[in-house]
């Protein structure tokens, strides 16, 4: 049986969970992985709850449907929490990751009788130290990394300098790596 890791991201619409998404799909490949990332949403607004997905194996894989049951969630939008039911599906001993800047006790309290591994970083706080705009997609990426070592964080912060050396924004790349490894650093 292949052995495959499906990741959910939870954000809004213009957060970027659909970049965090392909990028660490990106990061995969460069270490010989099978990826299928890819967003859901139909035609909400900026601001509205948006999924995207990533499914990582080191075996060839063949299953295209949406992650219906997810090992690992990533909420990069904290006011999601309590509003959409984000560990919707979650695997049994799966993980969340979060960003949120409150008490542990209280973000537990958000997924009572949820059989997860539950981690939380103040994405929010070191997007706006580190790039200059709550732009936490990225950031939650390196935190994710520390939890579940899905990929090399040095490999994911390759593809984002990459991509935003692509988009002309070179700078970002580097303020991004800077946040990625500080998330990596700070997750609890």
């Amino acid at each position: 049986m292949v052995e495959i890791k499906d990741v959910r991201i939870n954000g809004r619409g213009g957060q970027g969970a659909v970049t965090s998404s392909r990028l660490l799909g990106e990061a995969a490949i460069i270490e010989n992985q099978y990826v299928h990332a890819f967003p859901n949403f139909g035609p909400e607004r900026a601001g509205a709850p948006v999924t995207a997905f990533t499914r990582i194996s080191k075996e060839k894989f063949f299953e295209k449907t949406e992650v219906y049951f997810p090992d690992v969630v990533c909420v990069i939008d904290p006011s999601l929490l309590g509003k959409v039911d984000v560990a919707s599906g979650l695997k049994s001993g799966g993980t969340i990751i979060c960003n949120y800047a409150g008490e542990m006790d209280k973000l537990k309290s958000y997924f009572k009788g949820v059989d997860a591994k539950i981690h939380k970083v103040d994405a929010t706080k070191i997007a706006i130290a580190e790039i200059g705009k709550n732009i936490p997609n990225m950031v939650m990426l390196g935190a994710l990394l520390k939890v579940e070592p899905l990929v090399k964080l040095e490999n994911l912060i390759e593809v984002t300098r990459q991509y935003f050396t692509k988009i002309g924004k070179a700078s970002a790349g580097d303020q991004n790596a800077r946040a990625m490894q500080k998330a990596y650093d700070e997750v609890q």
